[in-house]
Formats: C-alpha cells, structure tokens, sequence
C-alpha cells in the first residue's frame, strides 16, 4: 500500500457517511495511530436486487490493523454500530462504548456468531485512552439512550466528533446536550468539528420528545379502531413517549417485529424503563378489544420483511389491520426509501386503514433526533473551532452545514467526500489526498462488494429478461430430440408461446453453418449460437437479454 499518512501528522479520513445517509465509518490517524469512529449499516435500494443492507469496505483500516487502537461507538443507531458485528474479523480491536449501547453491541454479536469481541464501558464525562488518543465521551441528547459526542485530545490539537445530537432541553430518556459543557470544550481549543449534518437544512429547532408524547395521547383519542405506531426500533424514548400516550387513553401496547424486543431488552436490563405500563404479549393481542389496543410495529422505511409490512400485505399471522384501524409514522424517510414507504402506504389504503404521518395532522407525533440550523448555529458559537467538516449527510446537507459555519466566520471549512485525506494539523486544515472507497453487501450470509458480478446480472436480469436454449447433438452433430428454450421476463404481440417457437426455428436454421464454422466441442458450439440468438432476441423485442446455450455432445 503506498504511503498515505505522515507518521507526524494528524488526519480524519470518512470513509463511509458522507455524501450519503447511513454506512458511517469514520478514520483519524495520529503519529501512525488509527482510531475508528462508528461503523454502520446502509439501506440498499431496488438497484442492488436481493440485498437489503451495505456495509461500508474497511479495507484502509484492514490493510494496517496493528496501528488500529479502537474503535468508539458514539451510539446504538443501526447506521452508526451496525456493521461491526458483520465486519468484526477485519478489526478485531478494542471497542468502547456507553451501557446502552454495548449492551445492543452484544446482543448484535449474538446474533451473528461473534463471540470473541471485547467491549469497554465508557462513563460520560471521564477520559480514557486508546492508543495516545485521550478521549472524553460528553452525554448529548439524542433519540437513543447514553448517545455521545467525543473530544478527541491529541499532541496536535483536540477533535469534537459530534455523533448524532439535537437539543431538546428535557428529553424522556438520556441526557440533554449541556450548553455549559461544550462552551468548556470551546474554551479549551477545539482543532476540529466533525459534525452531524442532516437536518443542517431545516430552520429553526428540532423539537421536544415531551411533545410527542401529548400529541400521541391527542391522535389516539381521535382513533376509535386499532392503532399500529411504526418507529425506529431503537428510538427508546418514542416508544415511553407511546406508552404514556396509551396509558392516558386506557390502551395496551404491544410489540412487533424482533428488533423492537431487542432493544426493549436490552433498556430494561439498563434500567431505562422502569415505572412504566408494562407490554401485553403477541399472543394477548386476539383477547383485547381493538380499540384498546395500541401496536409499535417495525418498518418505518418500508422493509419488506418488517412487521409492518407484512401486516399491510396481509400475511402477519397475528394481525390484521382494516377498515376503522389506523397507522402513525412516527418517523422521517429516509431518502431513498420513498418508494417502498409508499408501497406499504397503498397497500393500507386499499384496505380502508388511515394513515397518519407528521405532514397529515395537527398534533406533534415526530421530532427528530438531530440538530437543525439553530442548533447547529449554538454548538459552533459555544465551541468555536477553527476548522468545520461537515459529515452525516448527502452533499446538499454537507453544503448546507458549510454555509452555516462560514457565517459563524469560522476559520476553514472543509467538505469532504468519502476517501478525503484532511490532514488537521500541524499545518493548516486541507485535503491533502484521496483514498478510494467501496461499498460491500449483505446477500445472505455473505459479505460481498456492492459491484459484485452477481448484483450486476440480478439488475440486468430485472430489465432484459432471460433466454436459455439446451441442445443435443451426436457425433455426425446431427441434432437429437427437441432443441429446449427458457425464457423469464420476455413477451410478444402474438401470444406466449411465440418467442419459444421463433427461438428454436432459428437456432434450427443456423445450427448447420454453426457447425460447419466451429470446432466439435461442446463449448465452441453453445458460445457460437448463443452470440446470433441473442442478437436475433434484441432485434425481435429491442431487449438484450441474458442469452446462455448449453450444448451435450453424444457419442452414438
């Protein structure tokens, strides 16, 4: 690997997160030590068929392991820890992070086999060290518990790596972001703020959980059948802000979908959920009348395979939801999930169930976890950095935040793409390099790059249909039997069965000049009909399908 980071010299590559929503994997190197920030799951769309997440590739921190000295999980949100446990054997370093989320950490290693990672609880507020790096967890408010911003103290300067955070002044669960704490951080020197850019487009403030949790209790008073509320598995604090909404309005609650209860879990083994109604099972939900009962289902984004989508299909075996019942998006989409959030909205609608999203009512039932412009504005006037780098975000929201820290006047703003080389000091803060970077995918039980030849033909096979044509020949390569043809995806103007006719009259016509053109072999033959036949396909349909010919030679 050629030599990238000056062993002198502090850097933060992204190498996941940026120009884009989820797959966040974050890089500083110091006097040739590296220190991992995150590492988290994506949402593939319906150009990668049968894959539902993407990692992002660690390749840059594989190819020099021994000089990873941890790695620090800022908070238990899929985008940020979700790819640990799939990539573990790439790392296999020091993890640490907050109760909370070591706690979902370890039920995620559970879940895939890993049973030899080490995770060191951190405490908010107390430093300790990975490597030279000294770092200092400072407690944010955030959707999910313990979430943490770090100050990351080094020979060259210190790093406030923001995570996710917004500033709701009295959150349900966790602690709120202290103005005091970070003015203290500023007064101290901060090199660098890595922040947390998603909502850097949207005016004003992000808005109070205690408010969801009156505008829930208002929206269920208005229902008269079943509720299903969908959220964000992890966002504990929604789901007490639901449980006190329904006990207001005399309902029970119940949960759907495993990673629900995973979460739930592991917040009542943190002691995050105490004095609070507690759930009815899945199996209690036939014994309760529907207008006392309330769902949380997951599957906000649309997963096809979440609870909520198999109840708008109708194939869940213990719900059903019609006419009379409701639905409550309590969450944002994320973009480029639109389209499959809509298929389970039609399917809702055909069935006469109402559908409530933040946009359709009055009442608050969604704020969001991170910080909009005034927020944003607060955290750089208190902490005052010499250099802003926006991450967390498509480009229009790395630009956005930029335009915010150049009227704060701060010093240097850089926006990276993933694989930026920003060296931070000791000279002043600039992209001084790039490194490529990748995505991977989960098919299956495998972890495969996202430009994997498989995904290709999957996407072409989605669009150009199939032809596969088998033939017998003997030894004089007189044909034998009936020439077989397959086709997936491909129709004509006559009726279904006239590709196959068309197909097999013509591999008959050219077969004896194929022949009479190629080596005896079973290999030559099939690659010498397989080129004409495709191309006779694409001047029938103006398709280009998937065209292979399988040929078995016989010696009679």
């Amino acid at each position: 690997m050629r030599e990238i980071f000056k062993p002198d010299e502090f850097y933060f590559v992204p190498l996941g997160g940026s120009e884009e929503f989820g797959c966040n994997l974050n890089l500083y190197v110091c006097d040739d030590e590296y220190l991992a920030i995150d590492c988290g799951i994506g949402f593939a769309d319906e150009r990668m068929p049968g894959i539902d997440l993407l990692l992002p590739d660690p390749w840059l921190i594989e190819e020099a392991r021994d000089k990873l000295k941890g790695m620090v999980i800022t908070h238990a949100h899929e985008d940020h820890f979700g790819a640990v446990a799939y990539l573990w054997d790439r790392f296999e370093c020091p993890i640490y992070a907050t109760k909370f989320t070591a706690a979902v950490l370890r039920k995620k290693f559970e879940q895939e086999g890993v049973d030899n990672a080490k995770i060191t609880i951190i405490e908010p507020g107390k430093t300790f060290k990975a490597g030279s790096y000294e770092i200092v967890p400072v407690p944010v408010s955030h959707s999910v518990p313990d979430s943490c911003s770090l100050v990351i103290k080094t020979r060259h300067g210190h790093v406030l790596h923001s995570g996710d955070w917004n500033l709701d002044p009295a959150p349900i669960i966790g602690s709120k972001t202290e103005e005091s704490a970070f003015r203290a951080i500023g007064d101290e020197g901060i090199l660098a703020y890595v922040g947390d850019s998603t909502n850097s487009q949207v005016d004003g403030y992000s808005g109070k959980e205690e408010d969801v949790a009156k505008g829930m209790a208002a929206e269920f008073k208005d229902c008269k059948g079943m509720i299903a509320v969908t959220i964000f598995a992890s966002n504990i604090g929604r789901l007490i802000s639901i449980l006190r909404a329904a006990q207001e309005t005399g309902r029970s609650v119940a949960l759907l979908g495993r990673s629900l209860h995973r979460m739930v879990g592991c917040a009542i083994d943190c002691g995050y959920m105490k004095d609070l109604p507690a759930f009815v099972t899945e199996d209690e939900i036939a014994h309760i009348p529907r207008e006392n009962l309330v769902l949380v289902v997951t599957g906000s984004q649309g997963e096809h395979r979440a609870a909520l989508a198999r109840i708008s299909r109708g194939d869940h075996r213990s719900v059903s939801l019609g006419k009379g019942d409701t639905v409550i998006f309590s969450s944002r989409a994320i973009p480029g999930n639109e389209r499959k959030i809509n298929t389970v909205k039609n399917n809702f609608s055909a069935a006469g169930v109402k559908i409530i999203t933040p946009r359709d009512t009055k009442h608050i039932i969604h704020v969001s976890g991170h910080p909009c412009k005034e927020e944003i504005l607060s955290m750089l006037q208190w902490t005052r950095p010499q250099c802003v780098i926006p991450v967390h975000g498509e480009r229009l929201q790395l630009d956005a935040q930029a335009k915010l820290a150049a009227s704060c006047q701060v010093q240097d703003v850089i926006v990276p793409n993933n694989g930026s080389v920003i060296r931070l000091a000791p000279a002043r803060p600039a992209i001084v390099d790039h490194v490529e970077t990748a995505l991977l995918a989960v098919d299956q039980r495998r972890i495969i790059p996202a430009t994997h030849q498989s995904i290709t033909a999957r996407r072409k096979l989605q669009y150009s249909g199939t032809v596969h044509a088998s033939l017998v020949l003997d030894k004089k390569m007189k044909l034998l039997g009936d020439i077989k043809v397959d086709t997936v995806g491909l129709t004509c103007e006559r009726h279904d069965d006239c590709i196959l006719t068309d197909l097999k009259r013509y591999i008959k016509d050219i077969l004896p000049e194929v022949i009479a053109e190629t080596n005896h072999n079973e290999d030559d033959i099939a690659e010498a009909v397989r080129i004409p036949l495709r191309r006779y396909v694409s001047d029938m349909l103006g398709l280009t399908p998937k065209t292979t010919v399988h040929v078995t030679l016989i010696n009679i």
